[in-house]
């Protein structure tokens, strides 16, 4: 453009018609729809989901909305990637590419739940505090630690980012006379804003598709932000969740009478008595620290103090009922507390640095984490069930033993960690670090005494990001897995801890400015010392494992993400996957391919008006050598489809009503089998009414 020295020149002309520009400011670190453009995940790195060499899923607050995901289970169910097992009407666990996942994380504070006999309810804390999680596939020790290489899963919480008082109130009614309600209110707590408090709390009861079953949930979650200076920020929160479930199963159906054929009991008939209970108790204390300096570093610190209680009074059957009297089932009881406290500090700093005339980045932390649980027991006699097909809940609650210590355990971990990002070339960037962990654990037991172990390891890990232009990358990803385990074999000894390695290669692409995002990862996980457990003798309370050797887990992964045109938001997951051990097919009773798709569309020609739905197939899934009435049984369940429907309709800006369809053909099926059957949920129906203000 040619330059002047005369204003004339470039001044408007008089009554001349101007073009007017409007410019549209993109906070990267939203979430928009379905989709957020930027993420930590993995590497701690604040990057696009195409440049993280994993496979990553984010789901977001909107999703969570749209599919009424309202817990943690029903989030993780519906996550590319996962299956669930639920083991019984509260317990439930988490799969991925044939791995249990056990690792947390909270804001990135991590926690790990080693031993799956042991439930404090995770999978029913309430979404309403979370902003997003994020699931990364595959062994993320790097930023975890010690964990299972299947999966890591971070919860993120909401904030108080507002500055003017703002909020929401809604209310849910469904099948089974549920009822729900939730608050969520923003406020300054200072004329200019630079202190701001966020709570969010609610109430949640109902009855369940099983007989006499209930649940009743009240959480509460309150966080300050405080803006100290233009560079330091200061958050501190309080989390509390309680759960009382009344007559909660405690295992499941007998999968056969005595005769050798299949039970046909329906999906409402229980197990448990009346007497029966199961409580969650669970509280956690954040604070978070930040500071960013001028040149672009920053310095943040975290720390969490959490404690979870159990409170479970419970009776599950063994035996194998005869068709016509229903005799020949025994029901056996435990009544367990138990106690989980964790404290964790994570400190790190990363920033940008400069070498050999280009921009690198570089991330260094520590952290350290103790978890202790502790668990009494009390017991009655185990009783005849009678006529077990016609059982009703009524029997009398039993005389129960005294108060006796049972388990207790502490873990800590003590690990620093270092990565950079490497820019090597204008299309290749490379991601290598490690982090040293340093283990110990300490075990007693009312069968196998006390023992203690130590470990230490270096985690290696790194990944290649290769940008073909500018919507697609490639990338290839390796790291090591160590996991120390307290589990015991038969003899009372520690297994070792669980070695081996993670590979994973793929594609990866995002359009309209990251709006919409792919991925697709080839993986190979090998493992040994990997825990089985050994068959439960009845009315024993501890489980014993054997290491699995050899064990290999290799498939594919596919995710589709985000906004496809103006209108239409949705996520598209498939996985696909084989894993063996050295004595055949490992872990069968998971689905080894699984769909996932979720949809929703704005209908342009009625504005107020969103209509979506999804579906979630799985696979076939098979046990062999089960326990039958006349030995060894194989149990196979076909595949199956769970369809669901939501419409949402817009009355103002502030006020819409919303309808959601969970299993919309009513599919039967068994959501956990092993020595017994759980059915799955009916077809569910909720409505929900919701003011923002």
């Amino acid at each position: 453009m040619a330059q002047t020295d005369n204003p004339s020149d470039t001044a408007p002309v008089e009554g001349a018609q101007l073009d007017t520009m409007t410019v549209t400011a993109i906070n990267l670190y939203d979430n928009v729809g379905y989709t957020r453009r930027i993420t930590s995940a993995g590497t701690g790195f604040e990057l696009s989901p195409r440049d993280v060499p994993q496979s990553i899923s984010t789901i977001t607050e909107q999703r969570i909305e749209d599919q009424n995901l309202e817990t943690i289970s029903d989030v993780l169910s519906n996550t590319t990637g996962v299956s669930a097992r639920h083991i019984d009407s509260n317990r439930v666990g988490f799969f991925s590419r044939g791995f249990r996942i056990n690792s947390y994380q909270y804001d990135g504070i991590p926690t790990l739940n080693t031993d799956d006999r042991w439930y404090f309810g995770e999978g029913s804390l309430n979404t309403a505090i979370y902003d997003r999680v994020e699931v990364v596939r595959g062994a993320n020790g790097l930023l975890t630690g010690s964990g299972n290489p299947g999966a890591s899963v971070n919860f993120i919480r909401k904030h108080a980012d507002s500055r003017e008082l703002t909020g929401s109130v809604s209310g849910t009614v469904g099948r089974w006379d549920k009822r729900r309600g939730v608050a969520d209110v923003t406020t300054p707590l200072t004329e200019s804003g630079n202190v701001r408090a966020r709570f969010i709390g609610g109430y949640d009861e109902g009855d369940s598709h099983l007989d006499r079953y209930s649940e009743r949930k009240s959480f509460g979650y309150m966080v300050i932000d405080a803006d100290i200076s233009d560079a330091t920020t200061l958050s501190v929160g309080y989390d509390y969740q309680d759960t009382h479930a009344s007559s909660p199963t405690w295992g499941g159906l007998p999968l056969w009478y005595s005769d050798g054929s299949e039970t046909d009991y329906s999906r409402s008939f229980s197990i448990a008595p009346d007497w029966a209970y199961y409580d969650f108790e669970s509280e956690k204390v954040f604070a978070d620290l930040n500071h960013r300096f001028a040149n672009g570093w920053e310095l943040r610190g975290t720390a969490t103090h959490a404690q979870t209680d159990l409170d479970a009074r419970l009776m599950y059957p063994d035996g194998f009922p005869d068709r016509s009297t229903g005799q020949g089932v025994t029901n056996y009881t435990g009544w367990n507390r138990g106690e989980r406290q964790l404290d964790s500090v994570d400190v790190y700093s990363r920033g940008p640095f400069e070498l050999m005339g280009r921009e690198h980045e570089l991330i260094a932390g520590i952290s350290y984490s103790k978890q202790t649980n502790d668990y009494d027991n009390s017991f009655a006699p185990a009783f005849a069930a009678g006529d077990f097909n016609h059982w009703d809940g009524s029997t009398a609650n039993p005389e129960w033993s005294e108060w006796t210590p049972l388990e207790s355990t502490s873990v800590r971990q003590r690990a620093a960690y270092a990565a950079a990002r490497l820019a090597l070339a204008d299309p290749l960037t490379l991601i290598i670090g490690a982090r040293y962990t340093d283990w110990s654990g300490d075990s007693w037991s009312s069968t196998g005494g006390s023992a203690s172990q130590n470990q230490s390891e270096i985690t290696p890990y790194a990944g290649l990001i290769y940008d073909i232009n500018d919507q697609w990358a490639a990338f290839v990803s390796y790291t090591e897995i160590f996991q120390p385990q307290d589990n015991r074999d038969a003899d009372g000894k520690f297994l070792e801890p669980v070695v081996g390695r993670n590979y994973e290669t793929g594609l990866k692409a995002d359009w309209f400015n990251g709006l919409l995002t792919a991925s697709m990862s080839v993986f190979r996980i090998e493992q040994d010392n990997v825990a089985q457990a050994d068959p439960l003798t009845p009315g024993s309370t501890e489980t014993t494992y054997h290491a699995a050797q050899g064990v290999v887990s290799e498939g594919i992964d596919f995710e589709l993400n985000g906004a496809v045109t103006d209108n239409l938001d949705l996520t598209l997951g498939a996985s696909h996957y084989t894993a063996t051990d050295s004595d055949g097919p490992y872990k069968t009773d998971q689905p080894r391919t699984k769909v996932d798709l979720f949809g929703s569309y704005h209908v342009p020609q009625w504005q107020p008006l969103t209509v979506g739905g999804g579906i979630r197939w799985q696979s076939h899934t098979y046990l062999n050598d089960i326990s039958g009435p006349q030995g060894p049984r194989t149990l196979n369940q076909s595949s199956y489809t769970l369809a669901s429907l939501f419409g949402r309709y817009q009355f103002t800006p502030q006020l819409a009503l919303q309808m959601n369809i969970d299993n919309l053909f009513d599919e039967e099926y068994y959501s956990y089998f092993d020595g017994y059957g759980v059915y799955g949920e009916p077809r569910n129906v909720t409505a929900t009414l919701r003011y923002d203000f």
